[in-house]
């Protein structure tokens, strides 16, 4: 059954507005997720925010049952954060890292991670080594698992799929040679979640990451954390606490929740984690098998198309890709370009070399442009984006 895009836009006023294609992967929200935002927000001006809270028990609950339903295992598995980021440096200073201690990840890794690593370096003396990457890109899984039986890393990481990038990384075979080795693993699933299914006991890993917006289409800011049972069962815990996560038992011991709870925080915006709520099964209603289907198959369309174009480069490397698609223009200015498409209603997102240093070092790049359909887009939508940039293209070199 395919998808029903005529009432995805309906359900979409922003798309009437501008073609969207996703300004760094981020979907407008949908109709559905506003008004549930809106009416608890309304209600904690009527009574007060706490009050509020506890009248809204389950529908902050079910955020939790949703998420464990997008990823395939329990509610007492998922810690909700103030963003993924922040997830994923609760995650991280859960493991007590000790000097000598190697972190095994990926070229590709998402930049504020690679910040995280370098500062354990900087602080703990922890070494931080990144796998060799194929030819055509992405990381060669077998040199990775070769240094994971040499190197016997505290910490393996991989990013699913970079911000900077359509590459997809193979982190199910990753986490193969993981579980074989019985080392951790995190993943950032930051640009997966939402795009593609993903299950957590294929996917075989301690720690996952990924924010409610983007291809789940969530508000701004909350992000989430999977914790898997041997990490709970193993007593990690994050390195500052909070009174959610933990109980005060004795006047020098506290006693921390054996639920991924212990890694949460006590304060949060509840019209934000409801609209998460409300995201999450709006995207389970959609199917995220349908949504994987045709989001890359918009991607794969727009890529061809910009390869047609002189002299747009395509940047998008690796035997899978997705739906985010990243080109430059040598010797072109990328901000006057970008204001371009804005002024013709198109969203994009503009980086540059420091965000992906290694990345985009190797590609001999300073900026790109990236453009992320969703499904509620249209091929339309993706002929006219074409057509634009290939005339400012034409008009740019004249």
């Amino acid at each position: 059954m395919e998808l029903d895009v005529a009432r995805l836009r309906a359900d979409t006023p922003g798309c009437t507005n501008r073609v969207h294609l996703n300004n760094a992967g981020a979907g407008l929200m949908a109709e559905p997720v506003l008004r549930a935002m809106l009416e608890h927000l309304q209600l904690e001006a009527e009574i007060g925010g706490y009050e509020a809270a506890e009248a809204q028990e389950a529908a902050i609950a079910d955020l939790y049952a949703a998420t464990a339903a997008l990823l395939n295992c329990r509610p007492e598995n998922i810690a909700v954060a103030p963003s993924a980021t922040d997830a994923y440096s609760r995650a991280l200073s859960s493991i007590p890292f000790a000097t000598g201690d190697v972190i095994l990840t990926t070229r590709d890794d998402y930049a504020s991670n690679q910040f995280a690593f370098l500062s354990l370096r900087k602080r703990f003396g922890v070494e931080v080594v990144q796998a060799p990457v194929l030819r055509e890109g992405g990381v060669d899984v077998d040199a990775m698992a070769a240094l994971m039986r040499a190197r016997r890393p505290r910490l393996v990481a991989a990013t699913h799929i970079p911000t900077n990038s359509g590459l997809v990384q193979p982190v199910v075979e990753i986490g193969r040679h993981c579980r074989e080795l019985e080392l951790l693993y995190i993943v950032d699933a930051c640009q997966s979640v939402g795009q593609y299914p993903l299950d957590m006991k294929e996917l075989g890993c301690d720690f996952l990451t990924a924010t409610y917006r983007k291809f789940l289409r969530g508000p701004r800011g909350p992000g989430f954390l999977y914790v898997s049972d041997r990490i709970l069962e193993s007593d990690y815990e994050p390195l500052f606490i909070d009174v959610r996560g933990a109980r005060w038992v004795e006047p020098d011991m506290y006693s921390h929740a054996a639920t991924a709870s212990r890694f949460e925080a006590w304060e949060s915006s509840y019209a934000a984690l409801i609209g998460c709520a409300v995201a999450t099964r709006y995207a389970l209603s959609v199917g995220i098998e349908r949504i994987a289907r045709r989001t890359p198959c918009l991607g794969a369309r727009l890529r061809r198309g910009l390869e047609e174009i002189e002299p747009v480069r395509v940047l998008d490397q690796g035997r899978e890709q997705c739906a985010i698609v990243t080109f430059t223009i040598d010797d072109r200015a990328g901000e006057a370009f970008k204001q371009q498409l804005d002024a013709r209603g198109i969203n994009s997102s503009l980086g540059f070399r420091e965000w992906a240093l290694l990345d985009l070092t190797s590609k001999g790049v300073d900026w790109y442009l990236r453009l992320s359909p969703h499904y509620y887009n249209t091929e339309e939508e993706v002929g006219i984006v074409l057509g634009a940039i290939a005339e400012l293209s034409r008009a740019t070199a004249g």
